[in-house]
């Protein structure tokens, strides 16, 4: 199995250079990174550059034109990108403000099963920590459990579950579709389901309910959904809410889409494919390709 790390980002290099340094020291040599940009500004992207971390795997920066908030299409072109061009047929999709924790690749490694998904979870750090974080004055693998508790106190954390890690834990596995706690932050999936239904939805426009429409949209298609709690946590960085002027429309079409029988993306993967406005960088490397 190679393994893709797929990290969503925009205009937020020191958010992201922190997720980048929590995943080196773990990431598999014979894995890749890909940083999936949804348009993000010059001066981030290099910024990116000089603050990347030593990894041992190759990391890509796959970028589009900034055009609004289309995450899914971002994922889509990083998912693309990984599994043509470093034939990886595992992906593990990340947000790019999601540091994960030291056992969180060991985690996902251990979770992988055919047919199913891995819907990840995720640890709430406050304004003050997150700012710290972003910072560098402080690495998150290096706070010691007595500061953790501390933290947790003063209400910088919302929860401790990042000491426990029991990848074993039954009743992990759901067939029937949930909404509760789907997280596209933190997701992971074998590439040829991600394919069978044609990715994520690029149709949804602005924030909110993309993932959830994926995860029916896979479940429908047989899939079964596998929980990750207590073992794929991630810190999710504070930061103010995006806009959210389409969520009330994104969870609608959700909603009805509940009452039919969509399996496909109708603008997803196969229209990624034929992109023509893509520029991959590999990043601890040279120019790869212009477009995908």
């Amino acid at each position: 199995m190679k393994v893709a790390f797929v990290v969503l980002s925009y205009n937020s290099a020191d958010a992201l250079l922190a997720v980048l340094r929590g995943l080196a020291p773990q990431c598999p040599r014979d894995a890749v990174v890909v940083v999936a940009d949804d348009g993000s500004r010059p001066d981030q992207v290099e910024a990116l550059r000089r603050g990347l971390p030593a990894f041992a795997c190759p990391v890509h920066h796959v970028w589009h034109p900034d055009v609004g908030f289309t995450a899914s299409r971002a994922r889509n072109l990083g998912a693309l990108h990984a599994a043509q061009h470093a034939q990886a047929d595992y992906i593990v999709f990340m947000d790019g403000d999601c540091v994960p924790t030291p056992h969180f690749v060991r985690a996902h490694l251990a979770l992988a099963q055919p047919g199913h998904f891995v819907n990840g979870s995720r640890i709430l750090l406050g304004p003050a920590l997150s700012e710290r974080v972003r910072r560098r004055q402080v690495e998150l693998s290096s706070v010691s459990v007595l500061d953790w508790v501390g933290l947790r106190l003063r209400g910088e954390v919302n929860k401790l579950s990042q000491f426990l890690f029991l990848p074993n834990m039954p009743g992990r596995v759901e067939t029937r579709f949930r909404w509760k706690g789907i997280r596209s932050c933190n997701f992971a999936i074998w590439y040829r389901d991600l394919a069978a239904v044609n990715g994520f939805d690029e149709s949804f426009q602005g924030w909110g309910h993309e993932d959830a429409d994926l995860v029916l949209r896979l479940q429908r298609h047989g899939l079964a959904r596998k929980n990750g709690f207590w073992a794929t946590e991630v810190f999710h960085l504070w930061h103010a809410e995006n806009k959210r002027d389409r969520e009330d429309i994104n969870r609608r079409r959700v909603t009805e889409r509940m009452q039919q029988a969509i399996v496909q993306a109708s603008v997803g993967l196969a229209d990624a494919a034929r992109a023509g406005d893509v520029i991959v960088t590999e990043l601890n490397g040279q120019r790869v390709d212009k477009s995908q």
